[in-house]
């Protein structure tokens, strides 16, 4: 019997009692976001460690930081092997608009073989298959392939602010040879797909304030600005008509794609006029000489993500608003840095600033871009692992969202990421009766639980960057 028929045989023997074990996990609220549920961040730090101690992890600990604990367990026993960090959070979103949701977040439920519950694809789900992963491996074959460190922290949702300090002030107990992330998607239903790319992120509030209070539009009208006027125009200098970003010196830092890149994503064959009837949109819409795989994983971008400002309510209400503001997001790409781009934002609302008003700008959380080679033998072995379980060749992508502590990891770690997830686009994280594949849960524990011997056969040599 080879070593991924053990595997599955012993998955197919405890699927039921691997569920229900889920299924405990997903029932504890752990809202990193709201401080209500501090003692479920608790609780849930807990479940860990003893599913740790249970599968056979070592030093396994709650270390505490400046915000909710981490998780840390180890497997060392694998003399000249490659050690592998599996990273993943058990925090999870609020639940809002709880009246949407078919079934209670919290009270797990099976329907046409998905489970509903929020974390159950982001990223409780995803973290558990790495935990049975590993119990399959030592129950089978009394030991792991390679050394295993797991890191599951509790703040990812509100964007991991207390880990790059713990990342920083224990370098020495998170050494490793490439760290394994499963907080991704695949590229669609059968399709497997290693993501090898991350696109970074920052963010900033406009806010535009005018007269003292609100103003009578027929005793002032025509004679002060209006702030919603204001950021109108500001905003609508962003941009032109196709999308390109206007910005100074914006594209300056950006990385060109490769031709193996652009072949690759041009071999994935995917179907623009699938997505705009299931986006239900007329067309779709971006910067001209990308197709819409490059515009979303490889190009930068800046989005209007709120925009607030005046009456609003039923009927009309006469009046100059005194004040107006905007939130807004870039998406940034290898090699842009995030503090860089939010001094040009700076500088452009300053150049572009109406007359009439006052300009105020806040800042928001910023994170790096990320990219490892998608030849790099890290990369590839996962490729493998998934090609063997689903019989279908492995998609190697870039994610267009952002994990801005996968950055740090590259950073401060100078380690290979390995993203390899298992959830759909389609399964609701972060909104109302979030959901899991099942079929993905069951051949994901098998490709996790491949890809440890897989890893066993690569030296540490090969896998520095």
């Amino acid at each position: 019997m080879t070593h991924l028929e053990k595997l599955d045989q012993y998955f197919t023997k405890h699927r039921d009692v691997h569920l229900e074990e889920l299924n405990n996990f997903l029932r504890i609220p752990s809202i990193s976001a709201l401080s209500e549920h501090k003692a479920d961040m608790t609780k849930a730090a807990e479940w860990l460690v003893t599913s740790f101690k249970d599968i056979g992890l070592e030093h396994v600990s709650i270390d505490q930081t400046d915000g909710h604990p981490v998780v840390y367990g180890d497997w060392l026993h694998a003399e000249d092997k490659p050690t592998i960090l599996v990273y993943g959070h058990y925090d999870v979103q609020p639940v809002d608009p709880l009246e949407l949701w078919d079934s209670a977040p919290f009270a797990p439920e099976i329907r046409d073989n998905k489970l509903y519950a929020r974390g159950a694809s982001d990223d409780k789900g995803q973290v558990f298959m790495h935990i049975k992963a590993v119990e399959a491996l030592m129950q089978c074959f009394g030991e792991l392939p390679v050394n295993v460190k797991f890191l599951i922290e509790g703040e990812e949702e509100v964007g991991s602010p207390s880990l790059e300090k713990y990342i920083i002030e224990n370098k020495e107990k998170l050494a490793a040879d490439l760290i394994v992330i499963s907080d991704t998607g695949m590229q669609g239903p059968g399709q497997p797909a290693v993501c090898y790319g991350l696109r970074g992120l920052c963010g900033v509030q406009v806010d535009v304030k005018g007269a003292k209070g609100d103003l009578h539009s027929g005793l002032y009208g025509g004679g002060v600005q209006n702030p919603l006027h204001a950021i109108v125009d500001l905003l609508s200098s962003f941009r032109d008509q196709e999308g390109t970003i206007l910005v100074e010196g914006f594209y300056d830092d950006v990385r060109p794609l490769a031709d193996e890149e652009r072949a690759a994503y041009e071999a994935l064959h995917f179907d623009e006029e699938a997505l705009k009837k299931e986006i239900d949109v007329p067309a779709l819409f971006g910067e001209k000489g990308f197709s819409y795989l490059e515009q979303t994983w490889a190009r930068p971008t800046l989005e209007l993500n709120g925009l607030f400002g005046g009456f609003s309510g039923e009927g009309i209400k006469t009046v100059l608003p005194a004040e107006a503001g905007a939130k807004i997001t870039c998406r940034l790409v290898p090699d842009q840095d995030p503090e860089d781009i939010v001094k040009k934002l700076k500088a452009h609302i300053e150049k572009h600033k109406p007359t009439g008003v006052t300009v105020t700008v806040t800042e928001f959380d910023k994170g790096k871009p990320f990219i490892t080679p998608f030849d790099h033998p890290a990369i590839q072995a996962a490729g493998r692992s998934y090609e063997k379980v689903y019989n279908v060749p492995t998609a190697y992508i870039r994610g267009g969202g952002s994990i801005p502590i996968v950055a740090a990891f590259d950073e401060i770690l100078d380690l290979p990421v390995v993203l390899m997830g298992f959830g759909l686009s389609t399964e609701n994280f972060h909104a109302p009766n979030e959901h899991f594949h099942l079929e993905n849960f069951d051949q994901g524990l098998r490709v996790i639980g491949d890809y440890y011997e897989e890893i066993k056969s690569i030296s540490k040599e090969q896998l520095k960057k």
